[in-house]
């Protein structure tokens, strides 16, 4: 499964929370990010939580400031909230939320817990390790398995209420690697890009 920039999420908000991501997807995406979640929280007064990250799937100090400059006006403009609230924005995390199939695809063999809108197997909750990937859902290796129950569970996307990875010493190192590994791509890219201005 390939993953596109502007790959649609899976799980969305609803509510105000819904209203503030239709604001600012469309400044994410011209900017090259991609909006993860929005949450409205009751903590430190009212806080305005939006995790996203680059298309490339990582996320520094510097992207959430450029996120945040340029979302705060956009928000003042439109407006959708009431009172006054505290904006951060945050990158997902080690242990993310999975909001896209190629979150799926690209943390396979890694631990995920997930809730369903619909039974499946005679359960909405679930905890395996994902072990294979399409484009209707992915299959979870159960880590605990009930009597009764077959170790593995095919989940379709279509039922996915919420997903999220579980934070392992192999979740870590491969998050360091992948990051490190991306820092290396935008390192050689800047090099690139110098090497052709001095031509």
């Amino acid at each position: 499964m390939q993953q596109t920039d502007h790959e649609p999420r899976l799980i969305v908000e609803t509510g105000l929370d819904l209203r503030i991501a239709e604001i600012i997807e469309p400044v994410l995406t011209a900017m090259d990010f991609r909006l993860v979640r929005v949450r409205m929280l009751n903590q430190n007064g009212m806080t305005l939580q939006i995790m996203a990250e680059r298309n490339d799937g990582t996320m520094d100090v510097e992207g959430c400031e450029a996120v945040s400059v340029a979302i705060s006006p956009v928000l003042d403009v439109e407006d959708p909230i009431d009172r006054e609230y505290h904006l951060e924005v945050s990158s997902p995390g080690i242990d993310r939320p999975m909001v896209r199939k190629s979150d799926f695809a690209r943390w396979t063999g890694h631990l995920v817990k997930c809730e369903t809108s619909i039974m499946i197997d005679n359960r909405k909750r679930f905890r395996g390790k994902i072990t294979d990937v399409n484009e209707e859902g992915f299959t979870l290796e159960r880590d605990q398995v009930a009597y009764g129950e077959e170790p593995r569970v095919t989940i379709p996307f279509s039922a996915l209420a919420e997903g999220k990875l579980i934070l392992t010493d192999d979740l870590i190192r491969d998050a360091l690697r992948a990051d490190k590994m991306a820092k290396q791509q935008a390192a050689n890219q800047n090099d690139e890009d110098e090497t052709e201005d001095n031509e």
